[in-house]
């Protein structure tokens, strides 16, 4: 019988990020190594080590106290797991395209045999190394990591190690930098305020020839006047900010299915129609009509079944779009997160069992499917996008696969959408030959109900929570960015340089 912890934990699930837990257990050790009787003396003022030590490829474990020592040893075991584990993703290659990703090419690796692998089995891909060491000591400056004696490292602790690692390892190589809209730039259902100091970060970017793309579930269609109303503040900042024209068109936004560029001519944002960057695999399942309907009728029912168990009826609307639905309060009405989380993860669960099962179908209908399993009650095959992918490519006739949707939590709404930021980052990616190390994403929906955790599979990212985040990890990154050299020309150049 389960004991009520692993009940609790299983059922929290979707709380948590494994990768996360993982290095707090690890650092549980320092931690209370730190608080045994006598350890007074092993303190030392965290300032002190960071300004000494930032710098520092692998700071010596001689030069700062004990305290800060013993978690530099637990980081650097970390960081050699990550390199492991890069290796054997990208068999020695960190500039995995795309496209390999999406067609589980040979040339992919197979990260499943990485030391890292065995020990956080749901581990994805990082496409840099990641200087925790040096990480750590800026953040032990700011938060006294090292000095706490009651309060170990939290998931925040963590958060924040993380994500100045990811600004450090990608600052040389950065090309492709994508923005969540909605608590990542501004405030949830706000529009972009033009005093935010997010305008001139993001100009900074710009002027440093890096393409600045947001990455939005909110889509309004084709027309952007919906988009250029939300975005009103930024987009006067292009509009009186002295940068040049080549600069200033660098700037996308992507929402939903629909692309749009800045032209610094008209100062209004421009639809890019989808044949002239979507990728024939996006485009085999995003012209099936019929099947989109039955995903998003599915999906329409469930959360409409769900709403009534639950005796939400009377307190939610629910919206259908052609390539959405989604579930929002009615005014004056608020649902608690517990509520939204169960309708987005329910309608993951009912929507995947519905496209396993038709695959299922399709497979034996081709004769593709081992006896075994055609013949069984279970369908292990399903699970494994490789093995779907190598079976498949042995048909006759193409078979239909599963198409890609994002079922999320947005914070006051669920919405299923076809399609997902996976999707949007990876065309972009195309579109502009960036790799998954030069490419950026920053979003804070990393959890399972969430619609930004699909880009790490694409890409390096850094997990915030409010646009003041955003603006501290931008911070950090434009300085660095004014350090690197100037590289492939006049497309790449450090911050401050002239037109």
């Amino acid at each position: 019988m389960s004991s009520l912890y692993s009940i609790n934990y299983h059922l929290r699930a979707h709380k948590r990020d494994t990768f996360i837990e993982f290095i707090k257990s690890l650092l549980l050790t320092p931690f209370v190594l730190n608080t045994r009787p006598g350890a007074d003396d092993d303190f030392a003022d965290p300032a002190a080590s960071a300004d000494s030590l930032m710098d520092a490829d692998a700071p010596a474990a001689g030069a700062v106290s004990p305290s800060v020592a013993r978690y530099l040893e637990v980081l650097g075991c970390i960081e050699d797991l990550i390199q492991d584990h890069i290796l054997h993703s990208d068999n020695g290659s960190r500039a995995t395209s795309y496209s390999v990703l999406m067609e589980a090419r040979p040339d992919s690796g197979v990260p499943e045999l990485s030391r890292l692998s065995s020990l956080v089995p749901s581990i994805g891909r990082f496409f840099t190394s990641l200087p925790l060491r040096t990480a750590f000591l800026e953040q032990n400056a700011a938060r006294s990591i090292a000095g706490r004696r009651s309060v170990p490292p939290s998931f925040n602790d963590i958060r924040h190690i993380l994500n100045f690692a990811q600004i450090r390892a990608i600052a040389p190589t950065l090309k492709l930098i994508t923005f969540d809209g909605d608590m990542t730039l501004y405030a949830d259902g706000a529009d972009f305020a033009r005093d935010s100091q997010l305008v001139q970060l993001l100009l900074s970017l710009l002027r440093a020839r890096i393409h600045v793309a947001i990455v939005t579930a909110a889509g309004y269609g084709s027309d952007p006047t919906r988009y250029e109303g939300r975005l009103s503040g930024l987009l006067e900042g292009f509009r009186v900010s002295d940068l040049d024209n080549d600069s200033l068109s660098q700037f996308y936004v992507l929402g939903g299915n629909y692309l749009f560029r800045y032209d610094p001519r008209t100062h209004h944002l421009v639809y890019i129609p989808e044949e002239t960057y979507q990728t024939e695999s996006v485009r085999r399942w995003s012209t099936a009509t019929s099947r989109i309907k039955k995903i998003l009728d599915v999906a329409e029912s469930h959360l409409t079944k769900r709403a009534r168990e639950m005796h939400l009826t009377h307190r939610i609307t629910i919206l259908r779009k052609d390539r959405a639905v989604g579930v929002y309060c009615k005014p004056g009405e608020k649902l608690t997160r517990e509520q939204l989380d169960e309708l987005a993860l329910s309608t993951q669960q009912r929507i995947h069992h519905m496209q396993h099962l038709q695959l299922h179908e399709n497979l034996q209908r081709s004769g593709l499917l081992p006896t075994e399993v055609a013949s069984g009650a279970s369908t292990p095959i399903l699970g494994k996008r490789l093995s779907v992918t190598a079976v498949t490519g042995a048909a006759a006739a193409p078979v239909e696969l599963p198409i890609p949707f994002c079922a999320f939590n947005g914070g006051s709404d669920v919405w299923v959408d076809i399609g997902n930021k996976l999707i949007g980052v990876g065309m972009l990616q195309e579109m502009l030959g960036c790799a998954g190390r030069e490419t950026l994403h920053v979003g804070d929906q990393f959890l399972s109900t969430g619609n930004d955790i699909a880009t790490r599979r694409a890409c390096c990212t850094t997990w915030i929570t409010s646009p003041e985040e955003t603006a501290q990890v931008l911070t950090q990154l434009t300085d660095l960015l004014r350090k690197r050299p100037a590289v492939d020309g006049p497309d790449r150049r450090p911050l401050g340089a002239g037109k």
